[in-house]
């Protein structure tokens, strides 16, 4: 849901000001995740991208990429794909190493952060980052997921394979993935989230 509109001009800023300085002095994991949410869901909308950007809100949805929390994680990786489609966002995650730490999320449980991952990794891929974005091990990543039981996983990853890789550098990973289908580099399928809400 867009809140565009709903706190103008300054009280914009200081809203978002307040949801940082929340995040960063509460002691509750609980509150932290709630206003790590509220944080993503903010970043959604382009009339907070400048604001968001000010308060360095990109290193901090990166900085949570290597959380332990599976829902700091999904929430800072949810943000960050939000905020990637923001040219500035984006130049911001690319000289922070972002794409990395973003393809280091590949191999995460939840299905959610990995769609996320890929959003991501799509929306940094260009001239400039190509080569770190459709890397070898990332493509491989992509041809297992387009496997996948998952029709969102399988459909975004096919996108991510014929919109933003060339037929050759498909081809190369394909025959690299030859042998080793259930382990591309270590990295599994995510798990079902029926499955995960069960607690299995």
């Amino acid at each position: 849901m867009s809140r565009k509109g709903r706190f103008p001009g300054p009280d914009r800023f200081e809203y978002l000001q307040a949801l940082v300085t929340e995040f960063q002095d509460t002691d509750s994991a609980e509150a932290r995740e709630q206003v790590l949410a509220n944080l993503a869901n903010f970043a959604y909308d382009p009339g907070n991208f400048e604001a968001l950007r000010q308060l360095q809100v990109t290193e901090l949805f990166l900085d949570m990429l290597t959380e332990e929390s599976e829902d700091l994680v999904e929430f800072g990786l949810g943000g960050l794909c939000n905020l990637s489609v923001d040219h500035g966002c984006r130049d911001d995650i690319l000289q922070s190493g972002g794409v990395a730490l973003v393809t280091g999320c590949l191999s995460r449980r939840r299905e959610e952060t990995v769609l996320s991952a890929i959003g991501t990794l799509m929306n940094l891929t260009t001239a400039v980052s190509r080569a770190q974005t459709t890397q070898g091990a990332v493509l491989q990543c992509m041809l297992r997921f387009s496997l996948s039981e998952s029709m969102r996983l399988r459909n975004l990853a096919t996108v991510f394979l014929q919109d933003y890789c060339t037929r050759e550098q498909v081809e190369k990973a394909e025959l690299e993935l030859q042998g080793h289908t259930h382990s591309a580099l270590g990295i599994p399928l995510p798990e079902d989230p029926a499955e995960e809400r069960h607690g299995t």
